[in-house]
């Protein structure tokens, strides 16, 4: 019989933190790193068509999609989307 091994959720799912970027708008600065603004949410998706479910998916409700960021290194599937409240807009 097969056996297999390791974490293969891990080749499957992407993890995406939620950051807050709607003070970017209100102070009209230059946008700072990922990791300094506040985090909303962190949830893990599929890898399957990821980009085009960051685009139409509302991952946290009361916010609209504005950026990602992917993974700077390979293998690594951390990624950062900033969010803006919808009052905001």
């Amino acid at each position: 019989m097969a056996n297999l091994d390791g974490e293969l959720w891990k080749y499957n799912l992407a993890r995406i933190t939620l950051v807050d970027v709607t003070d970017d708008y209100q102070t009209l600065l230059d946008p700072m790193p990922s990791e300094m603004y506040p985090i909303l949410k962190e949830v893990c998706i599929p890898k399957y068509k990821l980009i085009k479910r960051l685009l139409d998916e509302t991952l946290v409700s009361g916010y609209c999609y504005d950026w990602h960021e992917q993974p700077e290194r390979e293998g690594d599937e951390h990624w950062y989307v900033g969010v803006v409240s919808e009052k905001m807009l």
